[in-house]
């Protein structure tokens, strides 16, 4: 994929436009923060703790990627602190953002396990935390003019379903069904990123089944990860037409879940999310 550094978004005062890429620190998340900044962004290359953020920013390096465009950033999404506190990291750091990949994810465990906010993990990590961001970064975002946010979805969102009255499925617990769970939410969740006048444009995205630490919920052999990578990033670029709160799969919208453009059902997300982040 080969792409003027001029086709992405550009701010006002003329430098590097800045992306947020959470989860970067392997798979698609690092493949995507390497395309970004050869693409000429400047990228906060989000990690779990700070020395896997460090190690992801030295080895995009020493894969030829300009030292100057890398920023490295830490947060543990299980807990929603860290998220709020990465939040006024990034407001400190720009105050215009003009991409937000929202790639950090997780296999639900084997067994129903709740972070200390008191949420199922997979549903914080893959959902909440992508929630919170965009809520607390919608100003910087706005700023940008013409900024998108990316959700790093699923397949499994097509078929899953949301347990409302158990979100955390303690009672009757699936792995798949609760990672299914998450990326639904995520998807449900991406049109209200991207409220009507913010100048936002929000889209969920199925990457493809590539070779990452998620693969064994998909039991087959996947792409390299950079395949992966270079259909996020597609969306990404101003060129790349986008349909407000669409769900996209080989650079195309795709069918998924009714839930998804339901009313109700983002109405009901919203609700939900709120709840669980006000009490965390």
């Amino acid at each position: 994929m080969s792409v003027a550094l001029s086709a992405l978004p550009q701010p006002s005062a003329g430098s590097a436009p800045f992306a947020l890429v959470t989860g970067a620190s392997s798979g698609i998340g690092w493949e995507t923060a390497r395309l970004l900044a050869g693409h000429g962004a400047t990228v906060l290359v989000h990690a779990r703790t700070a020395e896997e953020a460090e190690g992801a920013v030295e080895r995009l390096a020493a894969r030829g990627v300009a030292r100057h465009l890398l920023l490295p950033v830490a947060a543990d999404f299980t807990r929603l602190a860290a998220v709020r506190e990465l939040a006024e990291t990034v407001a400190r750091t720009t105050s215009e953002l003009h991409l937000l990949v929202n790639n950090a994810a997780i296999m639900a465990p084997e067994r129903c396990t709740l972070t200390e906010d008191g949420i199922e993990v997979s549903f914080q990590v893959n959902f909440l935390a992508a929630h919170v961001l965009a809520d607390l970064l919608r100003e910087p975002l706005t700023a940008a003019g013409g900024a998108r946010i990316v959700n790093v979805s699923s397949s499994l969102a097509r078929t899953a379903s949301m347990n409302w009255n158990d979100p955390n499925r303690a009672k009757k617990y699936s792995r798949v069904a609760a990672y299914a769970q998450s990326q639904l939410a995520l998807s449900i969740d991406t049109q209200a990123m991207a409220p009507e006048g913010s100048g936002i444009t929000a889209v969920s995205v199925n990457p493809g089944l590539c070779d990452t630490a998620l693969l064994p919920l998909y039991g087959r052999v996947g792409a390299p990860p950079a395949e992966g990578a270079q259909a996020v990033v597609r969306l990404c670029l101003p060129q790349t037409r986008l349909t407000n709160g669409e769900y996209y799969d080989g650079g195309d919208i795709a069918p998924t879940a009714l839930a998804v453009h339901e009313d109700r059902s983002q109405r009901r997300l919203g609700r939900l999310a709120e709840l669980l982040a006000t009490q965390a």
